[in-house]
């Protein structure tokens, strides 16, 4: 039996999720492994020894979630795209650091602001239309919620006022993060 932290995870059993929960799992998992990519960039790239600290504090979380999923999730429900998303977010990291503190900061904040609203949409099904097996998964949605907002409230924390392009930037990496949950949960 799989946990997270204390929470036992449900045994996992296909015909005890519905589609659209299984969709979601996959893209949980995709975006896991996205996160940890982006951190992975950060460090790849990054001197400052305060960028360096904050993402490795944030990536070390990010592997307990990914972790969670690949020993939880069945490899046969992982999206077929793996590569891509590690791909997408080692360069999202990457660049986003060689831009500056200022820059980095924003993307994570944009990220964690979309990664909570899509844990809060799992949330909300679960507690409205969840399965009884499904239901289960209710305590570690949470918890990995609670991690997410703390990430974007460390991330906000670190940024001064922002303009007009720190605003468009946000907007582009939401799209992005949408687009990428979309396509996770289909392939």
């Amino acid at each position: 039996m799989q946990s997270f932290g204390d929470i036992v995870a449900p045994s996992f059993a296909k015909q005890s999720f519905s589609r659209f929960m299984l969709r979601e799992l996959r893209s949980d998992h995709a975006g896991e492994m996205g996160a940890v990519y982006i951190y992975k960039g950060v460090l790849a790239v990054t001197r400052d020894a305060r960028v360096r600290n904050f993402a490795h504090n944030h990536l070390a979380t990010e592997i307990q979630h990914l972790y969670f999923f690949d020993q939880w999730l069945p490899t046969n429900q992982h999206s077929k795209l793996i590569a891509l998303w590690k791909l997408s977010g080692f360069l999202l990291g990457a660049l986003s650091a060689l831009m500056g503190k200022k820059v980095l900061f924003i993307t994570i904040a944009a990220v964690e602001t979309f990664v909570v609203k899509h844990y809060a949409q799992q949330i909300n099904y679960l507690q409205t239309q969840g399965s009884q097996q499904e239901q289960a998964l209710l305590p570690i949605l949470e918890q990995l919620q609670a991690e997410e907002q703390h990430h974007r409230d460390d991330a906000e924390g670190r940024l001064m006022p922002n303009g007009p392009l720190a605003k468009l930037w946000c907007a582009v990496v939401g799209c992005g993060s949408a687009l990428a949950v979309t396509i996770a949960k289909r392939v």
